[in-house]
């Protein structure tokens, strides 16, 4: 990455939370810009993300298909009008492949969610299900995951009120979708101030 980060203006990173922290060091101490897609970092790692991104031009987002960002803003407005008498649910499913779980995307989901409804997802998040675990709290955002076959990305939120569901759901049939996304914002993040940015930023939501 040194030999090669003269040459150009933005690293697109998609690999594991270790070599993205290292290679966003690099990054930012040689003052070129990044879009990072990687998933799975610890609590202290987003941290250290975050400082790092705070000194450099960074896009970091879990998920870079325009659909699924549009699907972010979406949730979030559906639920401030169902903030009463409707549970959420979050349904995510990928390959056999995929080691992180839940996925960046469904967490985003929940994190949205529970931002618009005025909630702490920390303590009202509920990953999985088992036995006699008593009735459904209302304030809760249940996240559950499929791990099969080669599902490239399929999210699903659930709104469920007494006598009708609503659904919101992103299939990704294939990754040049993640691909094009990050190509956008890579062309996007040149013209930008030192900062943290994520697609939202990219796609003019915000």
């Amino acid at each position: 990455l040194a030999e090669i980060l003269p040459q150009g203006d933005v690293v697109i990173e998609f690999t594991h939370p270790e070599p993205s922290l290292a290679h966003l060091k690099a990054v930012a101490d040689a003052g070129k810009a990044m879009v990072l897609g990687t998933t799975g970092f610890s609590p202290a790692q987003l941290a250290e993300v975050r400082a790092l991104g705070a000194r450099t031009r960074l896009v970091f987002a879990p998920n870079m298909a325009v659909g699924v960002n549009l699907m972010f803003k979406v949730v979030a407005d559906i639920a401030k009008v169902l903030s009463e008498g409707y549970d959420v649910e979050i349904v995510e499913a990928h390959h056999r492949l995929k080691k992180d779980a839940p996925s960046g995307t469904a967490l985003k989901l929940a994190q949205v969610i529970a931002q618009a409804l005025d909630r702490d997802l920390e303590k009202v998040g509920v990953y999985a299900r088992h036995g006699i675990i008593g009735e459904r709290t209302p304030a809760e955002i249940g996240i559950q995951t499929v791990r099969a076959g080669d599902i490239v990305g399929e999210h699903t939120v659930l709104f469920g009120g007494i006598g009708e569901r609503l659904e919101i759901t992103h299939r990704a049939h294939s990754r040049d979708n993640f691909a094009r996304g990050a190509v956008r914002a890579a062309a996007w993040i040149v013209g930008q101030a030192p900062g943290l940015y994520d697609m939202q930023d990219v796609l003019g939501l915000k």
